[in-house]
């Protein structure tokens, strides 16, 4: 039975407590950890086609589409710098 006192079973008040603990973490974070700092480790990951590890049937990673990946995704951000340097040649900003 439940007591009316305590509308609260002992999971619910644990799992509130996780979550608050994740909170303050999400809050008080530092450079390392601040969303800037994951927003550089998710560019890093997607440059080294981490998505692509374990892609495979069977849970297998193909080599050759993890460096195809690699180098597609190499090879867009190139042209989005050497675009953007022509952008600003044309609008006489360099």
């Amino acid at each position: 039975m439940t007591d009316p006192q305590r509308p609260h079973e002992p999971a619910s008040r644990e799992l509130e407590s996780r979550e608050a603990l994740e909170r303050v973490a999400r809050d008080s974070e530092t450079f390392a950890t601040s969303s800037l700092g994951r927003a550089g480790r998710r560019f890093r990951d997607h440059l080294a086609a981490k998505d692509a590890i374990g892609d495979a049937e069977g849970g297998g990673t193909d080599p050759v589409e993890l460096w195809g990946r690699r180098i597609g995704r190499a090879l867009s951000v190139l042209g989005f710098i050497g675009l953007s340097l022509w952008l600003a040649v044309q609008l006489k900003l360099l």
